[in-house]
C-alpha cells in the first residue's frame, strides 16, 4: 500500500483503558486498551460526532489521508471525527501489545460484536456522546458500521457501510480462508510462536492472493500502476502489496481475518438477516463498489433492499475493493459526493 499508510501504526494516538473485557465468546482481555484519535471539535450537544473505525490490516492513518480535509464531507471544521482502531489491528489491544501469557498465539479472539461493545463504551465513557451523527466504514469497518446500526439503532442517526456486509456470506468466508491459510502454511508458522521476521513467505504468498482478488483485472491489464511509480507487475506487488503486508505481524492478521469471517449481524434478528437490519432506524447510505471482487455489488445490493431508510450507491474504480484506500480520484469524489448527500439529510426523529 502507500508509503505512507506503511509506517502509520507509529502515528501518534489516544487509548482509551476499559480494564478486563469479557468477549461474547466468553474469553477475556486483560486491560483492553481502544486507540483512536480525533479531528475537530465536539460542539455543545454532542450533535456533531462521527465514528470511523478501521478495516483490515489499515489503522488510523489511512482513514485520516484517504478520507478526510476542509471543505470535504468529513471536514474537522464541522464535526468531530474519532478514527478509532480495530481489536487486534497492532494499535488497539492486539497479540504483538498483550504481554504474556496472553499475548502472540494466546491473544483471545474477539468478534466484530466485540469492536463495538468496546467502542459503545469509549463513545458513551469517554466522550458522553449518546447519538452519532454517522458512523462510516470501508469493509471491515462497514462489518463494524452495521453491527452498530443494529446493536445500538437509538446510537446511530446515519450509517454509511462502504464495500461490506452485515452478514459474511459463504463466498466470502472462502476467501478470507486462502488468506489464512497462505500465512498458517508457512512452516515458520509454528503455530503461531514464529521468530520474528520468519513467517515472510506466507506473508508474501497472502500478499499475492489479496491483489489478485482485491484489485481488477482493468488495473493490471491498462497498467494503471504505473501512475504510482512502479515499472512492472512484479515491481507493483512487490512494493505496493507485499511491502504494506511483510511489515505486519501475522497473528495481528489473523485475529483479524478471523474476525472478518465470523462477521454476522443476524444475532439480533433471531438468526434472521431480514428480522436483524429491520432493527437499523438510521438513514443508510449503502455505497458499493461495482467491480469489487471481496463483497460484490449483488451480495451488498440484497442485504441493502432489507434496510429501512436505505438507498444503495454505486460507484466504479479499476482499483476495485482496493480502491478505499484513496488513490483513485474518481472514486473519491463519488464516496464524497454520497456522504455529502448522507449528512445532509435529517435523522429519522428529525423528520417533520
Amino acid at each position: 500500500m502507500p508509503e505512507e499508510a506503511r509506517n502509520d501504526a507509529r502515528e501518534e494516538h489516544d487509548a482509551f483503558a476499559i480494564g478486563d473485557f469479557v468477549l461474547e465468546n466468553g474469553a477475556k482481555i486483560r486491560d483492553l486498551r481502544i486507540a483512536y484519535t480525533t479531528f475537530g471539535n465536539l460542539n455543545p450537544d454532542k450533535s456533531n460526532a462521527i465514528l470511523f473505525p478501521t478495516w483490515y490490516s489499515g489503522t488510523h492513518t489511512i482513514l485520516e489521508q484517504a478520507y478526510i480535509g476542509r471543505g470535504r464531507p468529513l471536514d474537522p471544521d464541522r464535526y468531530f471525527i474519532i478514527l478509532v482502531n480495530q481489536i487486534g489491528n497492532g494499535v488497539s489491544s492486539s497479540p504483538t501489545t498483550v504481554p504474556p501469557p496472553y499475548g502472540r498465539a494466546r491473544f483471545p479472539q474477539p468478534s466484530i460484536a466485540d469492536d463495538v461493545r468496546a467502542q459503545h463504551r469509549l463513545v458513551t465513557e469517554a466522550f458522553g456522546i449518546t447519538r452519532l451523527a454517522l458512523v462510516l466504514g470501508g469493509s471491515m469497518g462497514a462489518q463494524q458500521t452495521w453491527e452498530w446500526a443494529v446493536r445500538f439503532p437509538e446510537a446511530v442517526a446515519r450509517a454509511a457501510p462502504i464495500a461490506g456486509t452485515a452478514a459474511t456470506t459463504p463466498h466470502n468466508q472462502l476467501l478470507v480462508d486462502t488468506f489464512i491459510e497462505a500465512i498458517t502454511a508457512d512452516p515458520a508458522y509454528d503455530d503461531g510462536w514464529y521468530a520474528e521476521g520468519a513467517v515472510h513467505r506466507g506473508l508474501r504468498r497472502h500478499a499475492r492472493l489479496f491483489a489478485a482478488a482485491g484489485f481488477t483485472p482493468a488495473l493490471f491489464n491498462r497498467a494503471l500502476w504505473r501512475d504510482h511509480g512502479f515499472t512492472t507487475v512484479d515491481d507493483f506487488l512487490t512494493g505496493f502489496v507485499e511491502g504494506h503486508f511483510l511489515p505486519q505481524d501475522p497473528n495481528n492478521l489473523l485475529t483479524l481475518l478471523r474476525k472478518w469471517r465470523s462477521g454476522d449481524a443476524r444475532p439480533h434478528g433471531g438468526g434472521d438477516l431480514a428480522r436483524a437490519l429491520a432493527r437499523v432506524t438510521a438513514q443508510v447510505s449503502v455505497i458499493a463498489i461495482e467491480e469489487d471482487g471481496f463483497f460484490p455489488l449483488a451480495d451488498i445490493e440484497a442485504e441493502q433492499r432489507l434496510v429501512p431508510h436505505s438507498r444503495l450507491v454505486r460507484v466504479t474504480s479499476p482499483w476495485g475493493h482496493l480502491a478505499l484506500f484513496g488513490l483513485d480520484p474518481d472514486y473519491n469524489r463519488a464516496v464524497d459526493s454520497a456522504l455529502g448527500a448522507l449528512l445532509s439529510l435529517p435523522a429519522p426523529q428529525e423528520v417533520p
